[in-house]
């Protein structure tokens, strides 16, 4: 949109599936109640069991493209795809026999400072809402109730929540986004191999989420 080209990055997030998985594999899983899980590498990873019994698996490492450009093409990086694929073997090496059968991916908005927002101009009668950060399946119910109350003059606890009417800065402009942006990406890929050959939090990432804000 016009004037906004420097609200969101659009940093994507990929993902593969296995094939389905038979009980004995499930039994030792400990996925029964099909939890959502991660851990706490930096580059950050997430699945959960389907309801067809398979692992849907995902995370970032894909590049962030010059421009806030978004295209088709950039839904599969198959690098990435190929990282995932190794990350849930080494997760559960019982899945190494198995077959994986889809891999897709897209964009995820994010704000300069990782903070999503929702508000309302009365004046201009418009409204907005998003920046979710990855977190949206939830996130999103949550902005629309508020959404609702805000433009029907609801005085509600939801409208009084910290993120209503919150403003990010813009991101920096070309060629620094770029560089900012994939450097960042880089710099958690070398934390996250620093931490586990020395088995300490690293020092680089931390100066990272200062710089990002975070």
């Amino acid at each position: 949109m016009p004037g906004e080209k420097r609200t969101l990055v659009p940093v994507y997030s990929l993902m593969v599936a296995t094939e389905p998985l038979g009980d004995a594999f499930w039994d030792r899983a400990g996925l029964e109640a099909r939890a959502t899980f991660t851990d706490y590498r930096h580059m950050i990873i997430y699945g959960q069991r389907t309801a067809d019994g398979r692992i849907a698996f995902g995370g970032r490492g894909a590049p962030y493209h010059f421009g806030s450009n978004v295209r088709p093409s950039f839904d599969s990086t198959p690098a990435v795809h190929a990282l995932l694929r190794q990350t849930l073997v080494d997760l559960f090496p019982a899945l190494d026999e198995s077959r994986f059968t889809h891999a897709w991916g897209g964009p995820l908005g994010i704000p300069r400072d990782w903070h999503s927002s929702v508000g309302f101009d009365p004046r201009l009668g418009l409204a907005w809402a998003g920046g979710y950060v990855g977190d949206g399946v939830a996130t999103t119910n949550l902005a629309g109730r508020t959404l609702a109350d805000l433009i029907t003059g609801s005085d509600s606890d939801l409208t009084h929540l910290p993120w209503v009417n919150h403003r990010s800065r813009p991101w920096e402009p070309e060629p620094l986004r770029w560089l900012g942006v994939n450097a960042g990406l880089w710099t958690m890929k070398l934390a996250d191999r620093t931490e586990e050959r020395k088995g300490h939090p690293s020092r680089l990432a931390r100066q990272m989420e200062r710089l990002l804000g975070q």
